[in-house]
């Protein structure tokens, strides 16, 4: 390479030594190494994640022999009771709606209730509006470090055969998920204390305090072998700019300058790929060495609704741009797996950079626009400065290339030297049912609603709503989701009306406004007129006003009952939803049927007459799982012609379950959040089960009369 490409300041926050470094390749041997630290561990456990889920099985190639459960709440259960010195502190972001249905339903309760007072646990807020936490740290004692693309979390674990079987690779449910490729990288001296600083920072961040870090022992885990002894580690990070804060952009400088230096070989592994500078760098480094081969190994396709509209689309414009440029140099494939006439594709999550045989980079970061400077990230990089440690880095290529061809290392390094080129060893290298095959994206959707999508799923910089909305509405209204013409004048107002209940939702969780939002808050409102006569009509017109302006109709609820008592809480609050509902009902009634007529035609007659004949249906299933803010079902369902009846039934059975049991919750809501003991926790816990089963067997029954109605 030319010149350095780990610079501190610029491509890297800090390059500090470690005395060991070792690729934990896939799920299996990241969840080994983690458990064995832990059980080495005498002071503290720090864990950051995008994710953490309580029933991970820290689990290698088999079941653990060391007496101790493979669960990881069980297993840390176990461990503080066996050493009360020991804490642990655990980060989780504090995630986006869209990512509800991946996670764990209350992380809170199998998290940190459930744990021993040595248990710490944190939900992380401190990004801005659509970023997020995306670091994946684990730190033990200060002195040892893990970074890189897995969380402590399910659907994670695999092994690196990658079979097409394997009984061990199922989530709690059971479920069978398909093979799991991901890498880490775990550090110890110099540079697993820098890490433990930045992580220490993070969770200061989330939960106050300054962070201090106190490296004790060494639980460097047996049985791992580093691959790098004696070696300088570059960290980069992102960080986005937040509550006055500068934003840091060491991982895309590190990216683009590291590509720079490229003269022989680049070999990617990223989920996503659709930063166009990432792209339009590789081309002009193809173009400036017609020598150089570029492999990215990347999923076939990708698993979420979400990220197939949206990343998808990224993806073809960044691959358009490196094979312009490349031609038969450049490859885009996906891992392969058939056995027995049957076949599935390896999930590439990990996010691994190999430059010739100098330059390894293992960390958290996609090659996406929000991981340069929208979520938070930190990857670390070895610039190779020895033999030994050129060796190293083209060994843990040729291991990584090999695992997705169903070879060895060596017998990627001999295809290699018999080829002399990388494309070709990837085109010729296939056994045991492995090989690499091209990915074929079709063509990108170019309506205005997958561009809008796109760029909220995959900003540049943390989302700004107000020009957002003020850049995409006017031609969402001109052109309508799919590209055809759609008169402005009736779709404008009630296009308008739902911008502003969501934004006012939005407003309510994200803003400085989200300080009001609290039952504490709101009680202490209500309990002005607490001793009055008239005292329900103070909080009829408290919820009306509260539906007018999308607050959170859950708060209002639990403030009532907070406030007045569970049976009488129960009572204002059931007349204060059936108002604040109807008022906006007729609201919808009143100015949303017209709109819809104009925009529709005959079909809203068609539409108006199935409504009414499952409204009550289609009511209880949108009360019972809550999918848009109860302030825009409400306006809808006035807008949409259910009948008045189906509406108020509808609200009433579908909402009934969850009112009541938020109800006998109310008066302790506070001291269970604040004060968690095991009775409340117990009441907690029996409420939310009341929820669910009533919630369950009101839409059941409903479901079953709403199959007689003709």
């Amino acid at each position: 390479m030319n010149s350095p490409v780990l610079q501190p300041g610029c491509t890297v926050w800090r390059i500090e030594h470690a005395r060991r470094a070792a690729v934990l390749v896939d799920g299996a041997a990241f969840f080994a190494a983690v458990r064995g630290a832990f059980l080495k561990a005498r002071r503290s456990i720090l864990i950051v994640g995008w994710d953490i889920d309580s029933r991970t099985e820290l689990q290698g190639d088999a079941p653990p022999s060391d007496g101790h459960p493979v669960n990881l709440a069980a297993f840390l259960t176990d461990l503080v009771t066996e050493r009360p010195e020991l804490q642990v502190h655990l980060l989780l972001w504090d995630y986006s709606l869209l990512y509800a249905h991946e996670r764990e339903l209350l992380p809170r309760l199998s998290l940190q209730w459930q744990m021993p007072p040595q248990v710490t646990f944190c939900l992380d807020s401190t990004v801005p509006f659509g970023s997020s936490q995306h670091q994946k740290l684990v730190i033990v004692d200060d002195a040892l470090a893990f970074s890189g693309g897995l969380d402590l979390t399910i659907r994670r674990w695999d092994t690196q055969d990658h079979d097409l079987d394997n009984s061990l690779r199922a989530d709690p449910a059971g479920e069978p998920y398909r093979p799991f490729h991901d890498v880490q990288m775990m550090v110890d001296g110099e540079a697993a204390r820098a890490l433990a600083l930045l992580a220490w920072q993070r969770w200061c961040h989330a939960k106050g305090g300054d962070a201090a870090i106190e490296p004790m022992g060494d639980p460097w885990p047996d049985g791992f072998p580093p691959e790098f002894t004696d070696v300088p580690v570059g960290i980069a990070r992102t960080q986005p700019r937040y509550n006055g804060e500068a934003g840091v952009h060491e991982i895309e400088a590190l990216f683009l300058h590291s590509i720079g230096q490229a003269e022989r070989s680049i070999y990617i592994e990223n989920q996503f790929t659709t930063s166009p500078r990432i792209a339009l760098r590789i081309a002009r480094q193809l173009e400036r060495h017609p020598q150089l081969e570029v492999v990215i190994v990347a999923p076939r396709s990708h698993d979420s609704i979400v990220e197939r509209r949206t990343m998808r689309n990224g993806r073809i414009r960044f691959w358009r741009i490196v094979k312009r440029a490349g031609g038969d140099r450049v490859r885009l494939v996906y891992p392969s797996v058939e056995c027995d006439g049957r076949a599935t594709h390896t999930m590439i999550h990990s996010k691994i950079m190999v430059i010739d045989d100098v330059f390894l980079r293992v960390g958290s970061a996609n090659m996406n626009n929000r991981s340069m400077g929208a979520d938070t990230e930190c990857d670390l990089a070895i610039e190779a400065e020895t033999a030994a440690q050129r060796a190293a880095i083209t060994h843990v290529r040729d291991r990584l290339l090999g695992e997705h061809c169903g070879v060895s290392a060596e017998q990627v390094a001999a295809a290699l030297t018999e080829h002399g080129s990388l494309v070709r060893a990837v085109d010729t290298l296939s056994a045991g049912g492995h090989r690499l095959r091209p990915i074929d994206d079709g063509v990108p959707d170019r309506s205005p609603l997958a561009v809008l999508a796109e760029r909220v799923a995959d900003p540049p910089r943390p989302l700004r709503l107000g020009r957002l909305v003020g850049r995409f509405l006017p031609r969402l209204l001109l052109h309508g989701g799919g590209g055809r013409f759609v008169p402005r004048g009736p779709a404008l107002p009630l296009i308008l009306v739902m911008v502003l209940v969501v934004a006012l939702t939005l407003a309510w969780q994200v803003s400085g406004l989200s300080g009001l939002a609290d039952p504490e808050e709101v009680g202490a409102l209500l309990e002005a007129g607490g001793d009055a006569p008239w005292a329900f009509l103070f909080v009829v017109a408290a919820f009306v006003l509260g539906g007018a302006v999308a607050f959170p109709v859950t708060v209002m609820i639990l403030a009532t009952a907070a406030v007045f008592g569970p049976w009488l809480g129960m009572l204002y609050a059931t007349l204060g939803v059936a108002t604040s509902a109807l008022a906006m009902y007729a609201v919808g009634a009143r100015f949303g049927q017209e709109t819809l007529h104009e925009l529709l035609g005959t079909r809203w007659e068609k539409l108006q007459k199935r409504l009414r004949r499952r409204g009550l249906l289609a009511m209880v299933a949108i009360r019972v799982v809550p999918v848009a803010p109860f302030t825009l079902v409400n306006l809808a369902a006035g807008a949409s012609s259910i009948r008045p009846i189906d509406f108020a039934l509808g609200t009433l059975i579908g909402m009934g379950p969850g009112l009541v049991a938020l109800c006998l919750l109310g008066d302790r809501i506070v001291s269970v959040f604040h004060h968690p003991v095991p009775g409340e926790i117990a009441l907690f816990a029996l409420c939310a089960a009341a929820w669910i089963g009533l919630a369950f067997a009101a839409q059941a029954v409903v479901t079953r009369l709403g199959g007689d109605v003709r």
